[in-house]
């Protein structure tokens, strides 16, 4: 379980994060795997595995990358044509 959450908080790969998907179903649904024949049992889980690692691994990439990179904010002088306008009518 540690090393689950070691590898969450470093980058976490789509590979790493198909491991990590795959035992946990598989330890999920155990109680089924009697019922299905073991090859299609497997086979599935690796798709299913293998689809929500893919938004898994996106999803941690995202939220790393606003962590790590604050947008910065420059300061924008608001010189509108309709501003300056008003200005020059307002002194003639």
């Amino acid at each position: 379980m540690t090393e689950i959450k070691e590898k969450a908080s470093s980058k976490l790969s789509k590979k790493e994060a198909r491991k990590i998907v795959y035992e946990r179903f598989a330890n999920a649904l155990s109680e089924y795997r009697t019922v299905v024949k073991e090859k299609k049992f497997t086979s599935n889980l690796k798709k299913a595995s293998k689809l929500f690692a893919a938004d898994i691994a996106k999803a941690m990439a995202r939220q790393k990358q606003k962590l790590q990179k604050p947008t910065k904010i420059k300061a924008v002088k608001n010189n509108l044509p309709e501003q300056q306008g008003s200005a020059n009518e307002a002194v003639v």
